[in-house]
């Protein structure tokens, strides 16, 4: 069973403006002469975290970090204006430029997923292959799973907690409550909908391990920044049409990727991943039995550092 690489330092850290006050944070480790491939992390508004160098072999990877409008080191910190998914992609185009890279493999999970393909559907001729894990396709279905009509009916004590943080008149619709108020002037109105949603989330995400203590004594800005982005993102069903990704995927259909979903994953489906490799025919799913969402545990870091070094062995023997 794989692991993650030993901790590196990157070779080169750049901040990049991207136009209207926006500066994104990037790094590249391993091998300057090596296989270039971006890391997308998910969130929205996620950032990377010192371990993502990990899923690639610095000998023979050159690996892109990014953190995304404002997330993680890039700048407005949870800066929300000019921050969609179109700026997003235009963002990833302009590094691509910056560092004089002709192709790239993507990787992503999650949001970072949904970028990945996005991104390759836009610029098919840049893109290299994917390796995606627990896909985010952003429909419609997929928003309403998470709030409530699935997720909901499998924790229904915590989405009661959470349909409870919100008035009476706005809990057929939470989000844009939500949003209003993290985006508004009152802070401790931006930290009571901040906690709620995180509180929701990471029920969610982790499921029995998820420990909301931490939560309820103390929030962060780092974890204010996350969620007013993630609510953004959400309030704007992700700046894309019902079936978007699903819809344009016949314009990858060329392109090597690895799907790679937990079984246990109640944030993204295993649908969803299952959905999307009907669309890619040269795709191959891999579904964990016993993972779930997150980048974590040893059957979900094996096949995501695997899936890395066969790419690597695939398109630079």
């Amino acid at each position: 069973m794989k692991s993650l690489y030993a901790p590196i330092e990157p070779f080169a850290v750049h901040k990049l403006a991207v136009g209207h006050g926006h500066h994104v944070c990037v790094e590249e480790c391993g091998n300057p002469q090596g296989l270039p491939v971006l890391f997308l992390h998910g969130g929205p508004g996620a950032g990377c975290k010192l371990h993502h160098r990990g899923f690639f072999d610095p000998a023979r990877y050159r690996a892109v970090l990014l953190d995304q409008r404002g997330a993680g080191r890039s700048t407005p910190h949870g800066g929300l204006q000019h921050n969609t998914t179109t700026h997003l992609l235009e963002d990833l185009e302009a590094v691509r430029k910056k560092l004089g890279i002709e192709r790239w493999l993507l990787f992503g999970g999650s949001w970072g997923a949904a970028l990945a393909l996005l991104y390759a559907q836009k610029h098919p001729k840049r893109v290299l292959g994917l390796v995606l894990r627990g896909s985010f396709l952003a429909r419609p279905s997929d928003l309403d799973w998470f709030l409530g009509a699935g997720a909901g009916r499998i924790y229904p004590e915590a989405w009661q907690r959470f349909l409870h943080s919100v008035p009476p008149e706005h809990r057929d619709a939470p989000i844009p409550h939500l949003y209003a108020q993290i985006t508004g002037d009152d802070e401790l109105a931006q930290r009571r909908a901040a906690r709620a949603w995180m509180l929701w989330g990471g029920q969610v995400t982790l499921g029995e391990d998820f420990d909301p203590a931490p939560l309820d004594k103390h929030l962060s800005q780092e974890q204010l920044h996350k969620a007013r982005i993630e609510l953004h993102y959400a309030a704007h069903r992700y700046f894309l049409a019902d079936n978007q990704i699903l819809d344009n995927c016949p314009a990858i259909a060329h392109l090597p990727a690895v799907v790679i979903h937990g079984r246990k994953d109640l944030v993204c489906v295993a649908e969803a991943a299952f959905s999307l490799h009907q669309t890619l025919p040269e795709s191959e799913l891999r579904i964990l039995p016993d993972a779930g969402h997150i980048a974590e545990g040893d059957s979900m870091i094996d096949a995501l550092v695997d899936a890395a070094d066969r790419m690597a062995e695939r398109l630079q023997p």
